[in-house]
């Protein structure tokens, strides 16, 4: 048997959306839709993946990583 944890810690970042995607093209829309976010100045926590800074990434803009 290991010492490891049944449930590792999954590292998170948080994610505030600052600036209105009103008058962007559509894939930054669906993209903030996609990351989950419903409103102006949401904060989310978000896993640490890939993925999702590769999301975050492209709409960078729009958003701000919250320490």
């Amino acid at each position: 048997m290991t010492n490891r944890p049944e449930h590792p810690v999954e590292k998170t970042i948080a994610v505030k959306w600052v600036k209105s995607a009103i008058g962007k093209p559509a894939y930054q829309k669906k993209t903030i839709r996609g990351l989950g976010f419903r409103r102006l100045n949401q904060t989310l926590i978000l896993p640490d993946q890939a993925q999702i800074r590769g999301l975050v990434g492209r709409v960078s803009h729009l958003l701000k990583v919250v320490d």
